[in-house]
């Protein structure tokens, strides 16, 4: 079939599906969407491309769709029909847990429905979602962790159980147990976020199915192992549901659909660029070492069964790891001790960045060794888990025991690849160009903190270019695509997100905005208070902010979502309360974010004024149509100033280059973020809304003008102070 047939066919579908909808409101700007998709992902060549052939053509569109939209049909309909009929799967990626649950529990299945051809769909998590039903058997059976209870270790796991309380224990025991029983009988299918409530992290972490860890097809419980079960449904599915960290996290692992090989779709694309700064970060621990002789000692054994002879190395790079960490942690505190020591008020650890990513001379040498070692006692372990996994094949009947004692070598193995990795990053020094510019550098920085008897120094690194990183990781393999939000615009174009995201240039790549059907004009009022008090002075503007706010939220008769821009501002504003409105003020920090939600709900329902104060996080994501937000409250403008190590290493390259680290980085993330808050109000076309502003420098500076560029076209009205 030609490119233009399946261009057609894919958008036949979709219109076929919007007819099938009872009472469906046909929506120019959805099917605008659908047909730049249909053409888009019919462009991209798929598959592997003959030795000598040309580059195969990649094509990738980001589209801004405003609220109301429709994006999830717009998208789904059109991807998964050309995808039946190129004989290849859809992956959508999301970047929260609330969009993948929509898909999954509600659009996919109604489109299957709807859809002549049949697909199946799944969602796919990582690896640590799932239970090890190996490592589940020995905690319900002994209540002590997995990686100590082999009898090679009896030693090792004794010392720990002399430790331990008898209760605690027994207490142990009896949970795994009853976890156990649960799975045995079908009352649980493995999966954690099926547990309510959810474990736990310290409780989770013992049982979870690592890659590490894990021998896969050689374990003796593969056949009922819930993660691969899980797999198989996925590799049956012809569109798999995943979120952006999974997705990147495994690039290259096989885990899922090959990126040249099928459709991606990036839901909530504005969260990919944060995402991949977080994922390719990396921190080591240089005081807290003992791990590295339990992993020296436990390779040692395990080598010696195996007869492997590269165990000989193992001495010679365990100590040599050890005393270069130990070499590098005192070098850091003789260089930035004082620094460190001087934060001693601050919220979490202490920490001191690198200047321009230009790390000391005397730290080089000591990173350099601990790269040597820690590659080296990596190559070990790799011959250790080749011959147990030889072994577990040719001897069936020893599996369990083989099994385990790879889980106690691979059970550390992570640490191990952290400090070589992070020691990967900090050695990497910045150069300077022939033109005299110089190279991009990682933000390296170091922390101090208290853990009860330790004071524990750590090295961290990043890369701070996201754009860079994922052209590097995932467009190079990414051959058709489509990335979609209600917010990748910034100040009025595209070109901020698709920097950040790495296809600026990039000639694979259309844009496309398709507005909101929503008569926002009509339906909202955007006020601005112009207040006397200097937003950058925040005592004082936050007395006068809290005054007006408190008069404008006594007028509210239904649903209302104040936005703050720190904990400490929402608590004066709390504490402000008048008694007679503390009776309808729901604080985030109070309560679990669904018992909040449903109280609101059920206030409103019942013809109550209920107001919610909020962070950030309440400003994204909250879908609260009709009464329950007639009132949105925007306390401050959301600025994030690049305060955190790779923000600032950012921003001083930036400087260093000769530009403008707030024209280019503040103010257009600041831009999104608003225009997610404000997309709070507005949620059909029958709602109408009020949006408060209480920063003056909205209106009363260049930047502000370019933020309102960015904003839903309410009927503005301006207030005095």
């Amino acid at each position: 079939m030609s490119q233009k047939k399946w261009a057609t066919q894919a958008l036949d579908s979709f219109d076929s599906v919007v007819a099938s909808i009872p009472g469906f409101r046909v929506r120019e700007g959805q099917r605008k969407m659908a047909a730049q998709i249909a053409q888009t992902l019919s462009n991209a060549q798929l598959g592997k491309v003959e030795e000598g052939a040309a580059d195969p053509q990649r094509a990738i569109a980001v589209i801004q769709a405003g609220t109301g939209v429709g994006k999830s049909l717009a998208y789904a309909a059109p991807a998964i029909a050309m995808a039946l009929a190129r004989g290849t799967r859809v992956l959508i990626s999301t970047a929260t847990v609330a969009l993948q649950e929509q898909l999954v529990n509600k659009d996919l299945p109604a489109l299957a429905q709807q859809l002549p051809t049949p697909f199946k769909f799944a969602l796919a998590k990582g690896r640590g979602r799932f239970v090890c039903k190996l490592k589940l058997e020995r905690l319900a059976s002994s209540g002590e962790n997995s990686d100590e209870v082999d009898d090679l270790f009896a030693e090792e796991a004794t010392e720990q159980r002399k430790t331990r309380p008898k209760a605690e224990t027994e207490a142990r025991m009896q949970f795994y147990t009853s976890m156990a029983d649960a799975l045995a009988t079908g009352q649980w299918n493995g999966d954690r976020d099926s547990l309510t409530p959810p474990p736990e992290a310290e409780a989770w972490a013992p049982l979870a199915a690592e890659g590490s860890s894990c021998t896969g097809r050689h374990c003796p419980a593969f056949d009922n192992c819930t993660y691969y079960e899980r797999r198989k449904e996925m590799v049956a599915a012809q569109v798999i549901v995943a979120n952006h960290d999974l997705l990147l996290s495994s690039l290259g692992a096989r885990l899922l659909p090959e990126l040249d090989n099928s459709l991606l779709i990036l839901d909530e694309a504005h969260h990919l660029p944060q995402t991949a700064l977080s994922q390719f970060a990396c921190d080591m621990d240089m005081s807290r070492l003992t791990w590295i002789d339990k992993l020296a000692s436990r390779a040692l054994r395990v080598g010696q069964l195996m007869e492997v002879d590269e165990i000989a190395d193992i001495a010679g790079y365990s100590s040599g790891l050890r005393e270069h960490l130990t070499e590098l942690a005192r070098l850091v505190m003789s260089l930035y001790g004082e620094q460190l020591k001087g934060q001693k008020d601050s919220w979490g650890p202490a920490r001191v960045r690198v200047p321009r990513g230009d790390l000391p001379d005397p730290l080089l040498e000591p990173l350099a060794q601990v790269m040597h070692n820690a590659s080296g006692f990596l190559d070990v372990l790799r011959a250790i888990a080749k011959a147990l996994k030889a072994e577990i094949k040719d001897k069936p009947d020893e599996a369990q025991r083989l099994s385990a004692l790879y889980a106690q070598v691979g059970t550390l193995a992570p640490r191990l690849e952290a400090v070589h990795d992070t020691a990967q990053l900090l050695s990497q020094q910045p150069e300077t160009r022939e033109d005299g510019s110089q190279s991009v550098p990682n933000a390296k920085w170091f922390t101090l903190e208290i853990d009860g008897d330790f004071i524990v120094v750590k090295g961290h690194a990043s890369p701070i270019l996201p754009g860079a990183t994922l052209r590097h990781h995932l467009w190079s393999q990414v051959r058709g695509a489509v990335l979609t939000s209600a917010t990748l615009t910034s100040c009025g174009g595209f070109d901020f997100f698709l920097r950040e995201a790495g296809l600026h240039g990039d000639a694979a790549v259309q844009t496309l905005e398709v507005a909101s059907p929503f008569d926002y004009a009509a339906q909202g009022t955007l006020v601005a208070h112009q207040t006397q008090a200097d937003p950058r002075e925040a005592a004082a503007f936050t007395r006068e902010m809290v005054e007006r706010l408190l008069n404008d939220l006594s007028r509210v008769q239904a649903g209302a979502l104040v936005l703050f821009t720190s904990r400490d501002q929402m608590r004066q504003a709390v504490d402000a309360l008048p008694s007679a409105m503390r009776n309808y003020v729901l604080v985030q920090t109070a309560m679990p974010r669904s018992m909040l939600l449903a109280d609101h709900r059920a206030r409103v329902e019942q013809g109550l004024p209920s107001i919610i104060f909020g962070m950030q996080s309440f400003g994204e994501g909250l879908d609260l149509p009709g009464a329950l937000c007639e009132s949105l409250f925007i306390t401050k403008l959301p600025f994030s100033p690049p305060d955190d190590p790779v923000g600032e290493s950012r921003a001083e390259w930036l400087r260093s280059s000769g530009r403008n680290p707030f024209n280019e980085l503040v103010v257009p993330a600041t831009a999104i973020r608003l225009a997610q808050w404000v997309g709070r109000a507005i949620r059909t076309e029958e709602d109408q809304a009020h949006v408060y502003c209480y920063d003056r420098r909205l209106v009363a500076t260049s930047y502000g003008a370019q933020l309102l560029k960015g904003l839903p076209p309410f009927t503005l009205e301006k207030r005095m102070a």
